[in-house]
């Protein structure tokens, strides 16, 4: 299981990286994951505290640090 997790972790990194700051569903939408996956990516991501949490309204948006 954890090496789907950093599967999913790397996946997202990579988008982040190549297309800047998404939303939890657009991460979804692009990277082809399941929302669970993706949020285990993130959790992952975190905690290696690799992300920048951003709230845009009722949007909460997810960029990587510089």
């Amino acid at each position: 299981m954890s090496e789907a997790i950093g599967a999913a972790a790397g996946k997202i990194w990579t988008y982040l990286d190549q297309n800047g700051e998404a939303s939890i569903n657009k991460l979804s939408t692009e990277t082809g994951l399941s929302k669970n996956d993706v949020l285990r990516g993130i959790g992952w991501l975190a905690k290696e505290d690799k992300l920048i949490f951003n709230n845009q309204g009722r949007v909460e948006t997810i960029s990587l640090k510089p």
